[in-house]
């Protein structure tokens, strides 16, 4: 299926002339992620690739002449202010510019001289959200995190019995997605704050973090036609890592009986580069679905998926206070898990998603529910670490925390890594809690 196939861009001795892409953590030659940065007195952003410490300029290499084809048809589609045009091609004209651009920038480039005119530095350039989201679904394909919050609130029944038949997921709202650094403010919302009492309308004191894969939808399908699971991937226009914010008292209180609204609208972070396919494909794995748990329905079941369906990404949860910023202090880990552990697939998800002749188009955004690990080192949110707030994260600092306060920051971080095979990251996903506004409550 379509970017899981190895190639001479996959090659871990494969070096690059640009002199910060050897040996980077997150972008060396053989990642390329693709984003759209805006340049100082710019007014709008333009498609870009990552290489290093620099990035470079889709315009400018569809000016240039040096690409041809489906390949300068991707520069094209990609020069202008959103992936989105060049979402919509499909995986096709991708690769080809991912394998042009690889040849570029590879130590010994011919054309060298020329493509070093197109790379500006990042530290010049703003970072902006790499598509123009139309739609964003938020999924609860991480098992782990399904069963433990289920113990909180049901602890001789946690998992209940559609989760291994059916991926659960609810529509959330595009419109307050960021990209990563943008801060956001607490949430007012009602909540309960005792079983006999009435509801008050007040900041949320249970905001949490939930660490999750974004996916971004390529080529879209047709209203009322659904995805096949065997062309699912070639829906995939590429991944990142995402936030999906959560107000938990909030959330407790209006979810009964249609499920999450404000408690989750006020904000999603995303990182800012797609890591494609092409670039994961070393890292593909098998699903994580036990033998012994029941075989999916015939829709949701593929032979190739289940072989090579799953991704093996580590995943990072960093936090950040404002005493530990101005004392100097490093932001401190509180999570590691993988995203091994999803139950569902990234092809499950999008065939369940159109199998009721739901509409996708190029740049919908899809979450994959919190991913967590089955020990507690790797809980993907507060509400699991500090079990629903009875436990305590005892910070550096002398700080503890149950859940966020005004001033902390979380970073999200991911790395894929495995031998024979260059290491290669996402990027940072961070963002920082602003006080409420007084509301009108």
């Amino acid at each position: 299926m379509t970017g899981r196939e190895l190639d001479r861009t996959h090659d871990p001795d494969v070096t690059s002339w640009v002199e910060s892409a050897d040996g980077h953590p997150d972008f060396p030659l053989q990642n390329l992620p693709l984003g759209v940065v805006r340049a100082s007195g710019a007014e709008v952003g333009s498609g870009t690739i990552r290489i290093g410490d620099d990035v470079l300029g889709l315009a400018d290499l569809a000016a240039s002449g040096l690409l041809s084809g489906d390949a300068q048809r991707a520069a094209e589609s990609g020069s202008g202010p959103s992936l989105n045009p060049l979402f919509a091609l499909g995986a096709e004209p991708r690769r080809a510019l991912r394998a042009e651009v690889h040849r570029l920038l590879r130590a010994g480039s011919a054309d060298q001289d020329r493509v070093r005119g197109f790379l500006r530095p990042i530290s010049t350039v703003e970072v902006l959200l790499p598509a123009v989201i139309g739609d964003y679904t938020d999924f609860y394909a991480g098992i782990h995190h399904a069963v433990n919050v289920g113990k909180l609130f049901r602890p001789d029944n946690p998992l209940l019995p559609n989760y291994k038949w059916v991926p659960i997921g609810y529509h959330g709202r595009a419109s307050t997605v960021q990209v990563s650094g943008a801060p956001f403010r607490r949430p007012n919302g009602q909540r309960l704050p005792a079983p006999d009492a009435a509801p008050v309308y007040e900041p949320t004191r249970r905001l949490d973090l939930e660490l999750e894969l974004g996916i971004w939808i390529g080529p879209g399908n047709e209203l009322g036609e659904p995805i096949h699971i065997g062309q699912a991937a070639d829906h995939v226009a590429g991944f990142c890592l995402l936030n999906d914010w959560s107000a938990r008292d909030v959330q407790a209180w209006e979810y009964q009986p249609l499920g999450p609204f404000l408690a989750k609208s006020f904000a999603t972070t995303v990182s800012a580069w797609v890591i494609t396919p092409e670039a994961l494909a070393p890292y593909r794995s098998s699903a994580a679905r036990p033998a012994e748990d029941p075989a999916p329905l015939r829709y949701l079941d593929d032979e190739d998926d289940r072989r090579a369906g799953g991704i093996e990404v580590e995943l990072e949860v960093w936090l950040s206070t404002e005493r530990m910023r101005d004392e100097g202090q490093p932001a401190y880990p509180i999570s590691r898990s993988s995203t091994r552990h999803l139950y569902w697939t990234v092809a499950q998800l999008i065939t369940h998603h159109t199998s009721g002749g739901c509409r996708l188009r190029p740049g919908d955004l899809l979450g994959s529910g919190t991913v967590s690990t089955p020990a507690p080192d790797g809980y993907g949110s507060l509400l699991e670490i500090t079990r629903g707030g009875a436990e305590v994260i005892e910070l550096p600092s002398g700080e503890q925390r149950t859940f966020l306060e005004d001033g902390d920051e979380i970073i999200l971080r991911a790395r894929a890594h495995r031998s024979g095979a260059a290491p290669i990251g996402f990027g940072e996903c961070r963002a920082r809690v602003l006080p409420a506004h007084a509301g009108n409550g």
